[in-house]
C-alpha cells in the first residue's frame, strides 16, 4: 500500500503561479549582410523578393527556467545585451520561443519606455486609447483619468495634457505610459526601464504603486540599471548574462553578487 505524500507547507498551497518559464531559448536571425557598398544588389533582391545568401543568428535567450507567482515583484538585472528584454517580450507573447515554453495565467502586459503613443494625438487622446488598449471600458478611463494625468505629473507646468505628444520630452513622455499601465490591476505587468525617468518624486510614487499591484495579487516584472530602485521595489531578482539566468533567489542575496562581481 502506498505510502501518503507528506502535506505541503500551507504558505506553498497559497503560492499560485503566475509565470513559467521552461528551457527558454529565443534566436533571433539577421538577414543580409553582403559587402559593405553593395546597395544596389540589395535593392535588386528586394524588389525580385529574392532570399538573402547570408543569415546570421543571435542566440539572445539561452535556456532560462522559472516560476512566477502572484504578489511577487522581480527585477531581472544584467548587462547591455543580456536578454533582459527579450525575455519580456516572449512573456509578453510578442516574440516566439526558438525551443522551451512559456506559460502564463492570465493577460501579461509589457511596458516598455519605447512603447507607442500617438505623436499626433494629444495626451489626453492617448489616455483614453491606452486605457481602452489594455481592456479598461470607457467608464473606467472617465473615472480614473484625472487621477493618471496627476499621478504623470505633466501637468504640474502647464497644461500639457491638452498639447500634442510630440511636443513631449522623452521623460514626460514615459510617465504617462506609466501612469496609463499603472490605473488598471494586472495579472502580470512589465516594466522595462519606465522607473529610470523622471525625478526622485515621481519614481517614489512609482515605486509605490508596484508595491500595490503586488497586494493586489499581481505580479510584476522589473527591468532597471538603477539597484537602488529595484531594491526598493522588488523582493525576488533574475541576473541574466549573455541570455544565461545566472543566479535566481532573493533581492539583497542576488545584488549582492551582482555588484560585487560586476562592481556595478
Amino acid at each position: 500500500m502506498a505510502e501518503n505524500p507528506t502535506p505541503l507547507p500551507a504558505d506553498e498551497l497559497e503560492r499560485v503561479p503566475t509565470v513559467i518559464a521552461d528551457d527558454v531559448h529565443i534566436v533571433y536571425r539577421v538577414y543580409g549582410g553582403g559587402n559593405k557598398g553593395n546597395a544596389t544588389a540589395a535593392l535588386r533582391r528586394i524588389i525580385r523578393r529574392e532570399p538573402s545568401s547570408r543569415v546570421r543568428e543571435v542566440h539572445a535567450v539561452r535556456g532560462v527556467t522559472f516560476t512566477a507567482y502572484r504578489g511577487e515583484a522581480i527585477g531581472l538585472i544584467g548587462s547591455n545585451g543580456s536578454g533582459k528584454s527579450t525575455l519580456l517580450r516572449a512573456i509578453a507573447g510578442l516574440l516566439p520561443t526558438e525551443t522551451g515554453h512559456v506559460y502564463t495565467d492570465g493577460q501579461p502586459s509589457l511596458l516598455g519606455v519605447n512603447a507607442a503613443l500617438m505623436n499626433d494625438l494629444t495626451g489626453e487622446r492617448n489616455v483614453v486609447l491606452g486605457g481602452l488598449a489594455m481592456g479598461m471600458t470607457r467608464e473606467q478611463i472617465k473615472e480614473r483619468y484625472q487621477g493618471i494625468v496627476d499621478f504623470s505629473g505633466i501637468n504640474d507646468k502647464g497644461d500639457f495634457i491638452s498639447l500634442p505628444m510630440r511636443t513631449y520630452s522623452s521623460g514626460m513622455a514615459a510617465r504617462l505610459r506609466f501612469s496609463i499601465a499603472a490605473a488598471k490591476d494586472h495579472d502580470v505587468l512589465m516594466i522595462d526601464e519606465a522607473l529610470a525617468t523622471g525625478d526622485k518624486k515621481f519614481q517614489r510614487r512609482s515605486e509605490a504603486r508596484i508595491r500595490e499591484l503586488r497586494q493586489q495579487a499581481g505580479t510584476v516584472f522589473l527591468v532597471s540599471h538603477n539597484n537602488k530602485s529595484i531594491r526598493s521595489t522588488c523582493d525576488r531578482v533574475l541576473w541574466l548574462e549573455k541570455g544565461e539566468l545566472v543566479m535566481d533567489g532573493p533581492t539583497d542575496q542576488v545584488m549582492k553578487a551582482y555588484e560585487e562581481e560586476t562592481g556595478k
